[in-house]
């Protein structure tokens, strides 16, 4: 009898338990359905964003490298030999011209002996005048008036020697350039070979760069490029290949070119880093966008094209393929068309069929060269 009890109300307590956790998961249930079935039937929220047409354009094939400034005429002026500076004729940083004297040593020693060697030069060439004069009277043999006029050839030798020692103590400028500053004042001694200033002509300057050898049969000398240095922000400098190494180097496998920018306004110094943007064959027409228009993805990239669906704007997500960047833009290989219009902004917001509404009066940015500001 006591087993038969037990045994009854084990189930009943069973029979209660599953009432109540049936409840409970049938509650649950019931709920999901109906808020899946709210959720469904909830209007779409408008998602605002921004949009560009993707257009066509010619873009130039360029090939891109990092390259130095280089002078074509620079040098650390020094002089020939040792002495006392007596005259400093620039200020630093000066323009000057070939020929300008920059710079001179003391030379009053020099310059006394100078006068010595013009007097025996005048003595010399008054003694040959006379000579000739004798000659004619036949007082003198033809052998005595010979020495008379090498012994003035000899007197001019030694004061155009003496000239050019003078000479040596004058520091000129030996093209046109501009000067940087000075290593010594008035009054220092200086010896032969000492570093005095340095000129640079900045009319147009060298630009050393390379690029892997698979370039080598589109390079030739004359082709046009483009350099920017980024100290002088989006200021473009034109310039042409100059030459190109004959050998390419083992380690690398890169080829050195050099180009020749021209520098009207002397904004670019040597010695500066420059982008080189180098053409390569004819223009071609792209398809472009904005780069925030991309929707990157492991699985593919994408854009979201606008299209119109019973009187709403949506968004369709189409799979592109890219070609290159420049600046802000991005070619589109395949995957759109020219006009077509595409989102630019929102992206992680949008899904296909989401509607859209447009507000372009704060767009992406969308330059070809991009800068940033200045702080």
């Amino acid at each position: 009898m006591k087993k038969f009890l037990f045994g009854k109300r084990m189930w009943l307590m069973l029979l209660a338990t599953l009432l109540v956790f049936g409840g409970l998961f049938g509650m649950q249930w019931y709920g999901q359905q109906m808020m899946n079935r709210a959720m469904d039937n909830m209007p779409q929220q408008v998602v605002t964003i921004t949009a560009a047409a993707a257009e066509r354009v010619q873009w130039q094939p360029t090939v891109d490298a990092v390259g130095t400034l280089a002078p074509i005429d620079g040098a650390q002026l020094a002089l020939e030999v040792p002495g006392i500076i007596a005259r400093v004729n620039f200020d630093n940083g000066a323009t000057v011209a070939a020929g300008d004297a920059i710079l001179e040593l003391s030379a009053a020693p020099d310059r006394a002996e100078l006068a010595v060697l013009e007097a025996a030069q005048a003595l010399a060439a008054s003694e040959l005048e006379r000579a000739e004069s004798l000659l004619r009277e036949r007082n003198i043999s033809e052998s005595e008036l010979d020495r008379r006029a090498s012994e003035l050839d000899q007197a001019r030798a030694r004061v155009t020697a003496q000239k050019a020692r003078i000479e040596q103590k004058t520091l000129r400028a030996p093209f046109a350039g501009r000067l940087g500053i000075r290593r010594f004042n008035v009054g220092a001694y200086v010896l032969a070979g000492d570093p005095i200033v340095e000129l640079q002509a900045l009319d147009r300057l060298y630009l050393n760069f390379t690029l892997p050898d698979s370039y080598t049969p589109r390079l030739e000398p004359g082709m046009a490029l483009q350099a920017q240095a980024q100290a002088m922000g989006p200021e473009t400098f034109r310039g042409r290949l100059n030459a190109i190494a004959p050998a390419v180097d083992p380690d690398t496998r890169n080829i050195a070119l050099q180009a020749i920018v021209d520098n009207p306004d002397e904004l670019l110094r040597p010695g500066m880093f420059a982008r080189v943007s180098l053409a390569l064959g004819e223009p071609r027409g792209q398809i472009v966008v904005p780069a925030t228009a991309i929707s990157y993805r492991p699985y593919g990239n994408s854009v979201y094209v606008l299209a119109e669906q019973d009187d709403a704007t949506t968004v369709r997500q189409r799979f592109v393929e890219l070609g290159p960047t420049r600046g802000d833009m991005i070619a589109v290989a395949s995957g759109l068309k020219a006009g077509e219009i595409v989102a630019t902004s929102g992206l992680l917001k949008l899904d296909g069929g989401v509607p859209v509404q447009v507000d372009n009066t704060s767009p992406p940015a969308s330059s070809l060269q991009p800068q940033p500001e200045n702080r």
